[in-house]
């Protein structure tokens, strides 16, 4: 399916994804979707590591509620 990049080449970008076949796109493309929901994964994450290292809630630790 994919041609092998040349080692000496920088220019030429791979057809297909690192992680499927599928080819990188912008938009609602399932490719897309796949990014912005490991994206919303790490924030949760991250939400969660700021709730449990502080006692407090993200909400009242950002300072969007008194």
């Amino acid at each position: 399916m994919t041609s092998p990049v040349p080692a000496g080449d920088p220019e030429v970008v791979p057809a297909t994804s690192a992680t499927t076949s599928e080819v990188p796109a912008f938009g609602w493309s399932s490719y897309a979707e796949r990014v912005n929901g490991r994206f919303a994964m790490l924030g949760f994450a991250a939400v969660l590591l700021i709730e449990a290292l502080s006692g407090d809630t993200f909400l009242h630790w950002a300072g969007l509620v008194p």
